[in-house]
């Protein structure tokens, strides 16, 4: 006789709900990214080439085929949904796609929906993103010097960035900053970022260089292995560490002078990968199952094949099963070559 579904496999009206995700490392994975576009106003010099060629639009997921897709993924237990890019606000008509996400934030499934910018668009949209259901985001920002900001992002503007902050923390968003720690190039400035940051109730994320995609620049010259950021800072702060994590890759410290927390992403000198519970999905319905590897999954095919969403659990469900214990991450010092030919932006920061 087959064992009964457990309580958790039926809904309130007796149907069996699909099953939840759980990796071959017994790794629950509630949290997923979904790049809504690999388009970008900016071109850091650590994410793209500078003359980038961006998918076609016809080959990009519509904004309801994206609905779709993220609400199988809640179906399955997850609970943390991030819409990334590319940057997320330069895809037309994203707002209607936040607004239809809300749903699960009112139906109890979904505990947290957010993205992470650029913060180009922020002045004209975080009122709106706040309406949705968004309360709190994540800002790239690497650094407060704007002919340096011009540099590192080749097309972008330190002040309509700020005036983006400005008007989220005015909208009640709360605001969080990642910035990629380059060598020579900003690391004198990560204590005066963190102490920036904290003064305006902000936490500070540093992370390393990561190897992907061609992007015009070596990124030996770039990498700054955050065991050495670290160090310098303690020389002048104090940081304990402390039990806090949002869901994502982050170790946090707290910073006693400055009352505020400050986080390190480290896939290079120190990866994440025993606790990682995310997958993501590339604006072309693309799912990888690690940041660091190759392998993927289609689940466009079987997103147009059927209205129903059997064809996408079972596509997502096998996929899991293939999800490995760690990425590959090394940059290789030989041929300077990146370790995956993939941009960041095709998958999602």
């Amino acid at each position: 006789m087959a064992p009964l579904p457990t309580a958790s496999a039926i809904d309130l009206a007796g149907n069996r709900a699909p099953r939840a995700l759980i990796d071959p490392f017994a790794r629950h994975i509630t949290y997923l990214r979904v790049s809504v576009t690999d388009r970008c106003d900016f071109r850091c010099v650590y994410c793209m080439s500078e003359h980038m060629t961006f998918l076609p639009k016809a080959d990009l997921l519509s904004l309801e085929e994206l609905d779709r897709l993220c609400s199988a993924f809640v179906a399955k237990g997850v609970n943390k949904l991030r819409l990334t890019g590319g940057e997320p606000l330069v895809r037309r008509g994203i707002m209607t796609l936040f607004e239809s996400l809300s749903r699960h934030l009112k139906s109890g499934a979904l505990k947290e929906l957010t993205l992470t910018t650029n913060g180009s668009q922020l002045e004209k949209y975080a009122a709106e993103l706040k309406g949705h259901g968004v309360e709190r985001i994540n800002v790239s920002l690497d650094t407060l010097n704007p002919d340096k900001f011009r540099a590192i992002t080749r097309w972008g503007d330190l002040g309509k960035v700020l005036k983006g902050i400005d008007a989220a923390q005015a909208a009640g968003l709360k605001v969080k900053i990642n910035a990629v720690a380059l060598k020579g190039v900003n690391e004198d400035e990560l204590g005066p970022m963190m102490e920036w940051a904290h003064g305006r109730g902000m936490d500070l994320t540093v992370i390393e260089v990561m190897p992907l995609g061609e992007t015009g620049e070596d990124r030996l010259d770039q990498y700054l292995p955050l065991s050495m950021v670290r160090a310098r800072l303690a020389e002048r702060y104090t940081l304990d560490n402390v039990d806090y994590a949002t869901g994502g890759p982050a170790r946090y410290m707290q910073v006693k002078e400055t009352g505020g927390r400050l986080g390190f992403i480290t896939p290079m000198t120190h990866n994440f990968c025993e606790s990682c519970n995310r997958v993501r999905i590339t604006c072309t319905g693309t799912l990888y199952m690690c940041l660091g590897q190759e392998d993927a999954a289609d689940l466009r095919g079987p997103l147009r094949a059927s209205e129903g969403d059997d064809l996408i659990h079972a596509a997502i469900d096998d996929a899991i099963t293939r999800k490995p214990k760690g990425h590959d991450f090394v940059i290789d010092r030989r041929q300077h070559r990146p370790a995956l030919s993939r941009h960041m932006s095709v998958t999602g920061g």
